[in-house]
């Protein structure tokens, strides 16, 4: 089985592929130098990487267009949501594309660390070609301010800590730098999807 994974950035959610999948032949592309990833790496554009040969992909295009924080400070970021989703479409391959809330994506599944029991409050969108359960969702509210789970985001947001091991923890992941961390998701998300997928087909 040969995975993509595009926009891979340091690869939490290769990390979750590559433990649904351990045989799977995965390949991460992104345009900057990605030196921990834990897999194949190529570095190229992932707008524009070949799709052909792959039995699954998953696509994490730049948040930063949806991101509150990129409004609150009006900076301009493409959105590279409509056409990565017209290649991967016309691809016909099985696919994700991930982002944050309140990215445009179709009928999409928002997972939260603390629906896999991890001390992180970290939502994300998944639209799916495929569909999925959702997992019962805890309640968030007020887990961040009484010290039960952290956010990792920019520099820290309301966290009560902001040492790198404690987001490493939180997150489920111990090779990335905390900058890298902040760009992530946990490897649970991806290994859950891709968990489901197998079960659908």
């Amino acid at each position: 089985m040969k995975v993509l994974d595009l926009f891979c950035g340091a690869g939490g959610a290769a990390m979750g592929l590559h433990r649904a999948w351990p045989d799977a032949e995965i390949v991460g592309v992104d345009i900057k130098p990605q030196p921990r990833y834990p897999f194949k790496f190529v570095q190229a554009d992932a707008m524009t990487y070949p799709l052909e040969g792959f039995d699954f992909i998953w696509a994490s295009p730049m948040c930063q267009h949806h991101s509150w924080a990129a409004r609150r400070w009006k900076k301009e970021w493409p959105n590279q949501i409509p056409a990565i989703r017209e290649r991967l479409r016309a691809a016909g391959t099985p696919y994700v594309i991930e982002n944050v809330v309140g990215a445009p994506l179709l009928d999409p599944t928002r997972l939260c660390g603390m629906m896999f029991a991890l001390k992180v409050i970290r939502h994300r969108l998944f639209e799916c070609s495929f569909a999925i359960n959702t997992p019962h969702h805890p309640s968030c509210s007020g887990k961040i301010a009484s010290g039960e789970a952290y956010t990792v985001a920019g520099h820290g947001a309301e966290s009560k800590s902001y040492r790198h091991q404690d987001w490493a923890d939180a997150m489920g992941i111990d090779w990335m730098t905390k900058l890298e961390l902040t760009q992530a998701i946990p490897p649970a998300y991806s290994e859950y999807i891709a968990r489901q997928w197998s079960l659908s087909r």
